[in-house]
């Protein structure tokens, strides 16, 4: 069972505040010294604080910068505070990202819920963003590969900026290359809204001493000679509350900041070409105490590791007070446009609802691949690497399924992803370590019964056409092809895919139809992108694993760039129903797609070949993309 491959006993004294409770977990069994955990324990407070306790003395009490008369001193809102604040990582006594590396997290009991990839699923999305983020009451942490400067960017803007008035603290982390922008005018001018920040609240509504914030850091920013702008931050996550666990909620899964992802255009109108993604909600275990740790606390501690990452910058703002307002004026218009559209107002309607009802009780735990951060021997230590993280999705995943698959003989495996590779990995000496199709293969054979079902783009779906070339001239060919039948494949468009001697050859539709793996792209002949098409089909951008007994969903494309450079997170989990949930969203998918090398798939892609511009080029020339990767070694990039 998963209990028993993934769960960490806790030990030790869990009776100090909140924070340091959670940091007492992540430190127990790390080999840490005494240090580093005082180092959460002391009470030496930030610059801000510092500077407001100097200016505010008994007396001035009117100056928007000080509290109110009737402030109360609360401790562990102080330290809260205190373990939110940006730091530079010379003024740190250890590496939080090793810190991360080295502590297992713990597994735990949670509230959970789908939203899945239908084009009123992106929208109640959005909807839900800015539900969480209006219904915070004392912090907010949100992170993402693609922020993207269009009206769903400014309107989470415009929010945020109303939660700092009234007294929410908040983080922000883009990434620098998914979020690449010269300026970012419009984070820096988010900065500016605390300014007329409130002040923190403490669990009882009390109004504390302490200032809102908002602090935007840029990960592994180009412009820090530290930083490796080939590690990027995948993430995508927002934690609302994460260390008070009646109010805490947590969002991560595929979908980033942008409306190519909600299914709603600039002017409001429908976008049935958006991104098909899914994402999963988590609130604590409604029997959680504030001294538990949960997946709210535990949440924001891995965001804390993320943001003292040591190649990111924080920015700060300009100092151009009319680009900063026209930018606050810009994202609260923004804001106001989304919620003034019927369809999102029916969606706000439904939320209170909507976020306290149809929860799963499932046991989740939080995984993440930190150690591709800081790992030099990425491609050739991959085994030592992802041993050396006891919280890594690949090395989890290949624990758990080792006990999924023997617990039933008809287990069925079923997969999402839009740019899914099979990896084969050599060592310095360019020995080959591991083969994942022969590892398929072999556990297929040991398990007669067993099904691998796989659902990925197509030529007709993918907005990446380099992706897709590894997809359709290695994942499908390695997986259900002979060598000989994958050598005619790849060998040319002509003497291979537009050959009937193979494609309508007994040998390949037996091999095609392999009874144990079922590969689906997604996409169909009435596409609207083909002549006299009617229907829309999207880009798949869904990624997570059902299994019989578990499974994952979270950030990770399983290709080789989320599997050995970027840092990628989500969650494990246990519960039949939520399991459920996810083959319900798979066989709807399913029913949009066709199987790989099926004559309607070949047609589909002959449709594809005849179409202008880079569309119908990359097929035609798909072979030829795909040996120039595989010649260059860039695959391992994409």
């Amino acid at each position: 069972m998963l209990t028993n491959r993934i769960q960490i006993n806790f030990t030790g004294c869990l009776q100090a505040y909140v924070t340091r409770i959670l940091t007492a977990i992540l430190l127990l069994n790390t080999g840490f010294s005494t240090a580093a955990l005082s180092f959460y324990d002391h009470h030496a407070f930030s610059p801000e604080w510092e500077k407001l306790t100097v200016s505010c003395y008994p007396g001035i009490i009117n100056r928007p910068d000080c509290p109110p008369a009737d402030a109360v001193d609360d401790k562990h809102i102080k330290q809260l505070y205190e373990n939110r604040s940006w730091k530079h990582i010379s003024k740190l006594p250890f590496d939080p990202l090793e810190l991360g590396i080295q502590a297992r997290s713990p597994i735990q009991h949670a509230r959970t819920r789908i939203i899945g990839p239908t084009q009123d699923d992106g929208l109640r999305s959005l909807a839900a963003k800015i539900w969480m983020i209006e219904n915070a009451q004392h912090t907010i942490d949100m992170a993402y590969y693609i922020f993207t400067r269009d009206k769903a960017g400014y309107a989470l803007l415009g929010a945020l900026c109303n939660a700092v008035k009234r007294g929410i603290d908040v983080r922000i982390i883009v990434d620098s290359i998914g979020s690449l922008h010269p300026t970012h005018s419009e984070l820096r001018a988010v900065e500016t809204c605390a300014g007329n920040a409130g002040f923190m609240k403490n669990e009882n509504s009390e109004i504390t001493k302490n200032r809102a914030r908002v602090q935007v850091v840029i990960f592994n920013a180009l412009s820090k000679v530290t930083s490796w702008a080939n590690r990027r931050s995948h993430d995508k996550l927002l934690v609302i509350d994460g260390h008070f666990p009646d109010k805490a909620i947590v969002m991560t899964g595929g979908r980033n900041i942008s409306l190519a992802y909600y299914g709603i255009h600039a002017d409001g109108s429908s976008d049935p070409t958006a991104y098909r993604d899914v994402e999963i909600i988590l609130r604590p275990a409604v029997d959680d105490a504030t001294d538990s740790a949960t997946v709210g606390n535990v949440s924001e501690i891995y965001y804390s590791i993320l943001f003292l990452n040591k190649g990111n910058k924080r920015i700060w703002p300009a100092d151009n007070p009319d680009t900063e307002r026209r930018q606050r004026e810009k994202a609260q218009q923004s804001l106001e446009f989304f919620k003034s559209q019927p369809a999102m107002q029916q969606k706000m309607n439904d939320m209170n609802t909507y976020m306290t009802t149809g929860f799963r009780d499932s046991k989740v735990r939080l995984a993440h691949e930190l150690d591709n951060l800081s790992n030099v021997r990425v491609v050739t230590g991959v085994a030592e690497n992802k041993s050396r993280n006891p919280n890594s999705i690949t090395y989890i995943l290949y624990e758990v399924s080792e006990t999924d698959s023997g617990s039933k003989s008809s287990n069925v495996l079923r997969i999402i992803s839009p740019y899914l590779f099979v990896a084969k990995y050599f060592d310095d000496d360019g020995n080959l370590i591991l083969d994942g199709a022969k590892e398929v293969h072999k556990w297929l054979d040991e398990h007669p019964k067993g099904r691998l079902e796989i659902i990925t783009n197509s030529v007709l779906t993918s907005d990446n056409i380099f992706a897709q070339s590894i997809i359709d001239m290695e994942l499908g060919p390695r997986l259900l092809l002979s060598p000989e039948l994958s050598e005619a494949w790849l060998s040319s468009l002509n003497d291979g895919e537009m050959n009937p001697a193979l494609v309508q050859s007994d040998e390949w539709k037996k091999q095609v139809n392999h009874p144990q793996i079922f590969i689906y792209e997604t996409g169909r002949l009435d596409s609207v992108k083909l002549p006299a098409g009617t229907e829309h089909y999207g880009k798949l951008h869904a990624k997570f694993i059902t299994g019989s007994e578990y499974g994952f969903i979270g950030t990770s494309n399983f290709d080789y760039r989320s599997r050995l450079f970027n840092n990628e997170m989500g969650f494990f989990y246990q519960d039949d129903q939520l399991s459920q949930d996810l083959i319900d969203v798979f066989e709807l998918l399913k029913s949009t797609s066709y199987r790989w090398g099926s004559p309607e798939w070949l047609q589909m892609r002959r449709e594809v070949m005849k179409l202008k511009g880079m569309k119908g080029w990359s097929v035609r020339h798909q072979r030829g993309i795909y040996k120039f990767m595989k010649a260059t070694g860039i695959d391992w990039l994409i």
